[in-house]
């Protein structure tokens, strides 16, 4: 490719781009919403297309143990077998380590663990994490890391760090196709002297993108913003820059702030699950009784199925009873909010407008 990330217009450190994938363009900043399983969780790929999303973001480490990657890459790949045909990011199983450390031991050689699913052992290493995440047909592949647990001692950040550059240089040897591209990861826990040592450490090697990691891992938000702060300066301008797992929506619009492209989080499709729902007017619970008799849209400047088709008073009844429908009609809204969010983004940094945006949505979401 000639291409795959250019930098289009800026406003301060925020900035709009274009990354070119083997599955199509993706406009940044980009908000990618999760399908953990091969599936935004209620929605079909029809709904996840018609709300504009131009890519999605997999779980390696879920996709390896069912169906299971050999599977899919038999049935002709990850976007054939979810019948998605625009650009798919999967991670590496690294947030897995974290979340479900008590089934992993952490070596040298990789990571095993035992499937929460039967109790099985596995080994996952930089090398073969790269080799199924080629099976399932990932257009981005990120590496293997480990990510710290907040409140970790600066001795055990440190050798993580190591681990995990150590980990980076195995994958980016072990990778032999250049048609996918291939992310490194920032880790560093909480101390400003890591994080600044491992983006050096990580920026060395020429991969395609960068992320930062280990974030939103249950610290406070002031902290979470000091480390990207101190990070994100830190990675290549000319390459995407991804924040994993962030996040709220005054999170996403604060770090485009500072320069990051790519966004990921299961906070819509859980909220949405929930009666939990994001709107132009601010953040609603539609399972209140307020809404009983509330014929109006759910967003007046929503253009999404849901706010052109049904009303609040619908969408209670539905949370209310327990229909299945109230799953998907909500995870369509609050995917959409979160796309026109990033969209209008966009907008402003090319106006060079972005700092007004950001302080009208400051004042809706202030108190996220």
């Amino acid at each position: 490719m000639s291409y795959f990330f250019e930098v289009l217009h800026t406003d301060g450190d925020a900035r709009v781009g274009r990354l070119k994938t083997r599955h199509g363009i993706v406009n940044t900043p980009i908000f990618m919403p999760v399908g953990t399983r091969a599936s935004v969780k209620a929605l079909s790929s029809h709904d996840v297309y018609s709300i504009g999303a131009e890519i999605i973001l997999s779980n390696t480490y879920h996709l390896y143990l069912r169906p299971g990657d050999k599977l899919i890459k038999e049935l002709g790949g990850l976007h054939k077998f979810m019948n998605w045909h625009r650009p798919i990011l999967t991670d590496s199983g690294g947030f897995q380590v974290f979340s479900l450390s008590a089934l992993r031991e952490i070596t040298e050689e990789g990571v095993v663990f035992r499937s929460h699913i039967d109790g099985s052992k596995h080994l996952f290493t930089p090398e073969n994490v790269i080799e199924i995440q080629k099976n399932l047909g990932s257009d981005i592949m990120m590496v293997l890391d480990e990510c710290v647990p907040y409140g970790a001692d600066y001795n055990y950040t440190k050798k993580s760090l190591e681990l995990t550059t150590k980990w980076a240089h195995r994958a980016y040897i072990s990778r032999d196709d250049t048609s996918k591209l291939l992310f490194g990861i920032v880790q560093g826990g909480f101390f400003r002297e890591l994080r600044q040592e491992s983006a050096k450490q990580i920026t060395e090697i020429p991969f395609d993108g960068y992320a930062i990691g280990g974030l939103s891992v249950g610290e406070p938000k002031e902290i979470m913003f000091e480390m990207l702060k101190i990070t994100t300066p830190l990675l290549p301008w000319e390459k995407p820059r991804y924040l994993m797992g962030v996040g709220k929506p005054i999170d996403i619009i604060n770090a485009i702030e500072l320069g990051v492209d790519m966004f990921d989080c299961v906070l819509p499709t859980r909220n949405a699950r929930n009666g939990t729902l994001y709107t132009s007017l601010g953040k609603i619970n539609i399972k209140k009784k307020e809404f009983k008799k509330d014929d109006s849209p759910l967003d007046p400047h929503c253009n999404c199925y849901t706010c052109k088709n049904f009303s609040k008073a619908y969408l209670r009844h539905l949370y209310t009873t327990k229909e299945l429908l109230s799953y998907r009609l909500n995870t369509i809204h609050n995917l959409a909010f979160y796309l026109n969010l990033v969209k209008e983004a966009r907008l402003a940094i090319k106006q060079k407008k972005f700092s007004a945006f950001k302080d009208k949505f400051l004042n809706i979401f202030g108190k996220e």
